[in-house]
């Protein structure tokens, strides 16, 4: 895909007032809704037939859930990166999301422009995760009453542990940047790619069962 192309997307949500909504505004920034999709089902033929960039995934469907969905796209349809949009913020969801195949994981609760930023960051092989997410997560990973994978064979970067060390301090993403000399944008990038390390960390620690 060309840079100078329009990202090519599949919206797959049961709600369909929010799903035309989110269309809507999607079109009108530009993108390419190719599919859309009230169920796992229908959401794995709609990527199947249009190869989208980047499917936009509701986790709790009717039918097969989007995790399935997910699994099963990421596996049968690698090129195809799933951004997951849910009102769910349990850590339980993040983790099986993100063990599923997920890049990102988005609250419907944020504004649209976190969900593009999202969609850009998937297309463009990057995380992306609500900083809603982020952060309490990554604090409560780094309590050592928590069983939680040995930090020192989870490979991240040296900027990533700063990262995570400053967060774990309480600090918030300005703060951090101000410290470190980035931008908010930057930190958030880094917390999204440690929580998706770390919550694949965990899953192998426990042997593949999961947080």
């Amino acid at each position: 895909m060309s840079l100078q192309e329009p990202l090519r997307v599949v919206v797959a949500d049961d709600h369909p007032y929010y799903r035309r909504g989110l269309i809507r505004s999607l079109r009108a920034r530009g993108f390419e809704v190719v599919g859309e999709a009230p169920n796992g089902e229908a959401a794995i033929r709609a990527v199947e037939e249009s190869a989208p960039d980047v499917v936009v995934m509701d986790l709790k469907m009717p039918g097969m859930s989007g995790f399935e969905a997910t699994r099963q796209l990421t596996a049968r349809v690698p090129a195809t990166r799933v951004l997951v949009l849910s009102v769910s913020n349990d850590e339980e969801d993040v983790s099986e999301a993100l063990m599923a195949g997920a890049c990102g994981y988005v609250l419907k609760e944020s504004p649209v422009d976190e969900v593009i930023a999202g969609i850009r960051a998937a297309a463009s092989g990057e995380s992306h995760i609500s900083q809603a997410i982020t952060t309490p997560l990554l604090r409560r990973m780094r309590e050592p009453a928590d069983v939680r994978p040995d930090m020192a064979s989870v490979r991240l970067s040296d900027r990533e542990r700063e990262v995570l060390d400053l967060l774990a301090r309480g600090e918030d993403d300005d703060e951090i940047a101000e410290t470190l000399g980035m931008s908010a944008e930057s930190v958030r990038r880094h917390a999204s790619s440690i929580l998706t390390k770390l919550v694949h960390a965990a899953v192998r620690a426990s042997g593949g069962r999961g947080p």
